[in-house]
């Protein structure tokens, strides 16, 4: 696979936008409950771990399906998984919009988190395809955040739907969006500069489990998937659950100001994505570094609103928003880290395993704040301020086991690279399977 296109700026920029509007379509089916959360509880009559385990359940489809879609793109070629994506993102979310009970809803979440799971690594296997080498990275961090546009659709114009459309038709005008994105798909979208269809080498098993084990003997692999482990499940946390119910309820703010809070989330996201793009471009040895600040500064700003005696002030919320909002951009480091890891035939594969980390870290945060929430306070649905502080604290122990992982890989990678190996876009070491 070429890394050098040609001169198709044109054409190629067209197949990035198709390819980041499928992917900013799951966002926001993916981010859809979040404003919705007090509705649903008294749709569905359900308590905060029920609720939660609507995000939960949907991540972990999201997180188990990584590795299989990277074996499927690099076999079947991001179009064909994009189609199949998109087909089971919009029925979810569709079956999601006439649900009227728990049961049912769960497994339209399924389906939203299966088509969700198959987007991300078509779009990433598509930058690595048309564009140029040296500007992967900067391009890599636009998808991912940019892609977080379909949260912003899903903040404050979610909020007014449910308000004045009703729950059914609200999702379901969210569906039916999939059968335009559908249609510019197959129409503009190809996988290569030269062939609509890039179709892998058939693989046995055994070949398969052998390309996998490869990827994950990369010390680089390792280290991508534990940055995006450490990096983004505080923006998960916020953005796809509990952010509204935890701005509302235990820092009383107004509906309105919560919402506004969790699309300045989203807007920040987008802001840092060119910024971390030019940084890990221009300083790929501090690629780790880098991920480690922004955990350290989450870890800061949280202690700031946790420990505050009584309501955080506004532009403390504002502040907290803003730190949050480099999370989900700084784990597209690993992802970065995976690309200069991995040969170009592996690349969809090792990134479908660094991708597992940060849908894991998300899968574990949103899980232990409903249990925390319904520990402290149960069987009720009006949540305190203190239940919620011990809840969102719960983060530590994640931040914890992230950043001793990092540390660890990052030290193994550095023992066997150069900084000028690294500069030049390759840390590929040969590791024998005993070195695994």
């Amino acid at each position: 696979m070429s890394n050098e296109p040609g001169s198709v700026p044109g054409r190629r920029y067209t197949v990035w936008v198709v390819g980041l509007l499928v992917y900013a379509l799951a966002v926001f089916h993916r981010s859809s409950l979040a404003v919705a959360g007090l509705a649903a509880t008294d749709r569905f009559d359900i308590s905060a771990s029920q609720l939660a385990s609507f995000t939960v359940l949907q991540l972990l489809v999201y997180a188990s399906m990584q590795i299989p879609v990277g074996l499927m793109v690099d076999r079947f070629g991001s179009r064909t998984v994009l189609t199949a994506a998109v087909t089971v993102v919009s029925t979810g979310q569709a079956a999601f919009a006439f649900a009227d009970s728990y049961a049912l809803a769960l497994g339209a979440r399924v389906l939203v988190g299966a088509g969700d799971a198959m987007t991300f690594i078509c779009v990433l296997r598509l930058v690595t395809s048309w564009f140029p080498r040296r500007q992967v990275p900067l391009v890599s961090q636009l998808t991912g955040n940019l892609g977080q546009l379909g949260a912003l659709a899903a903040a404050a114009p979610m909020t007014w739907a449910l308000g004045h459309l009703g729950w059914t038709r609200a999702y379901l005008g969210g569906a039916l969006v999939g059968l335009v994105a559908l249609v510019l798909l197959r129409v503009l979208l190809h996988d290569t500069p030269t062939q609509a269809h890039l179709r892998g080498v058939p693989m046995t098993a055994r070949a398969l489990a052998a390309s996998l084990a490869a990827s994950w003997a990369q010390p680089g692999t390792r280290l991508g998937l534990w940055v995006h482990f450490s990096t983004p499940f505080s923006t998960t946390l916020m953005g796809l659950l509990w952010g509204f119910p935890f701005l509302v309820t235990a820092e009383h703010v107004s509906a309105g100001t919560a919402s506004a809070l969790l699309s300045l989330l989203v807007a920040t996201s987008v802001g840092y994505g060119p910024l971390l793009g030019w940084l890990v471009g221009r300083h790929p040895w501090h690629r780790s570094t880098t991920a480690l600040v922004i955990v350290g500064a989450l870890a800061t700003v949280w202690a700031l609103v946790l420990l505050w005696p009584g309501d955080a002030p506004l532009p403390l919320l504002v502040l907290l928003i803003v730190v949050v909002g480099a999370g989900g951009p700084g784990s597209m480091i690993g992802f970065d880290v995976a690309r200069t890891s991995n040969p170009d035939h592996r690349t969809a594969s090792a990134s479908g395993i660094i991708n597992v980390g940060g849908f894991t870290s998300g899968l574990l945060a949103v899980l232990a704040v409903g249990a925390v929430l319904d520990a402290l306070t149960p069987g009720a649905q009006d949540y305190t301020p203190e239940a919620f502080r011990w809840a969102m604290a719960t983060q530590y122990v994640l931040w914890t086991l992230g950043v001793v992982q990092v540390l660890r890989y990052r030290r193994r990678i550095r023992s066997l690279t150069t900084r000028e190996q690294v500069a030049g876009g390759s840390s590929m070491v040969d590791l024998t399977p005993d070195a695994r």
